[in-house]
């Protein structure tokens, strides 16, 4: 592994896990000096994150993480939808049966959420259930959906960093239970549903009603200095 690529994979790993804010400026020299190499070697780590779409350059401020907003966040949980769901469809057209040793692994990995969920860490608990999708995905046998399904949960991840709440953390776990439940008893198509299910609650985790209007917290703040106001005029 190139350290460029060494430092893409501890960005990603770091927003994964909510180490670093979505806001967060991602400095060359900075980078350069914690990782110990060149500026050129930096820049070469986010021209590749800025062609998988996970951060972008703005003249004369820098390298950030691009900005995930609610339009573009129904844009990526759809097509995480119709990448993960299709991997399961596959496995299912294909007749194929889920091996002991993947299915082990899915079961630690829950094992790991549930410990992550019932804690106080919420980088891990955020890392490993943006993580179990990438897993899925590998113990599917596709490391390259696997690898693009990385990508976008980072970009969901970045949008769910300001909204999602430990109930919605123990709402996802729970859905990944039923996930490797059904595979595990060979259903594939009720694998493929719950998935499906899992994907599609997605608004309801992020609390998405609270943020149809945008001016709303402005909107309260001015009415209430309009109060205030009306306050001064009268004494």
């Amino acid at each position: 592994m190139s350290l460029a690529t060494n430092i893409s994979d501890r960005i990603i790993d770091a927003a994964l896990s909510r180490k670093l804010e979505p806001s967060a400026r991602l400095g060359e020299s900075q980078i350069a000096s914690l990782f110990e190499c060149s500026r050129t070697i930096v820049r070469e780590a986010m021209v590749d994150l800025a062609a998988r779409g996970i951060v972008v350059v703005s003249p004369r401020r820098g390298w950030f993480f691009t900005e995930v907003d609610i339009n573009k966040a129904r844009e990526l949980y759809e097509a995480r939808e119709i990448i993960e769901t299709g991997l399961l469809r596959s496995l299912a057209r294909r007749n194929r049966v889920l091996d002991a040793a993947p299915l082990e692994r899915l079961r630690e990995h829950l094992r790991l959420q549930k410990e992550a969920v019932e804690g106080t860490d919420v980088g891990r608990r955020s890392y490993l259930l943006g993580d179990f999708h990438v897993c899925l995905a590998e113990c599917l046998g596709n490391s390259i959906l696997a690898a693009k399904l990385r990508d976008l949960t980072v970009l969901t991840t970045l949008f769910t960093m300001r909204h999602q709440t430990p109930g919605d953390a123990r709402m996802s776990y729970s859905e990944h239970v039923a996930v490797v439940d059904a595979l595990a008893s060979n259903d594939f198509a009720a694998a493929e549903q719950r998935m499906c299910q899992h994907l599609g609650t997605w608004e309801t985790k992020v609390h998405l009603a609270r943020e149809s209007d945008p001016l709303e917290g402005l909107r309260r703040a001015l009415t209430a200095q309009d109060g205030l106001h009306s306050d001064r005029v009268r004494g």
